[in-house]
């Protein structure tokens, strides 16, 4: 990410990563792939619900970020918990992932595309 704009890098076996300023690792290089069409995305979050909703650190990056790519892209979420039955506070222009990985699962929410 730069200032506020999120960005795509290909990672590469020698990528070097740096921790930011939320404590998640991320490439070292602040040069745009430019690449919009990703076979799949994965997404830090804090927790999800059993439809894929998902709660991350509340600034939209990933939200903005999924709207720029391919539909097709899938977006697979990471986690430490077991899903949500529900998330009281989804927004129109939230956009949930379409698997989960958890330390004991992989949960899918297959939407029918």
């Amino acid at each position: 990410m730069i200032d506020t704009k999120f960005i795509s890098v290909e990672i590469f076996k020698d990528t070097k990563f740096e921790t930011n300023n939320w404590g998640i690792s991320e490439p070292f290089s602040n040069e745009d792939s430019q690449v919009d069409d990703f076979d799949f995305i994965i997404t830090p979050l804090l927790y999800c619900d059993k439809k894929g909703n998902r709660v991350g650190y509340g600034k939209g990056f990933y939200d903005a970020f999924f709207e720029m790519v391919s539909k097709d892209s899938k977006k697979i979420g990471v986690n430490y918990f077991d899903p949500e039955v529900m998330i009281d506070d989804v927004w129109e222009n939230d956009i949930p992932v379409d698997y989960l990985v958890t330390p004991v699962e992989v949960l899918s929410f297959f939407r029918g595309r």
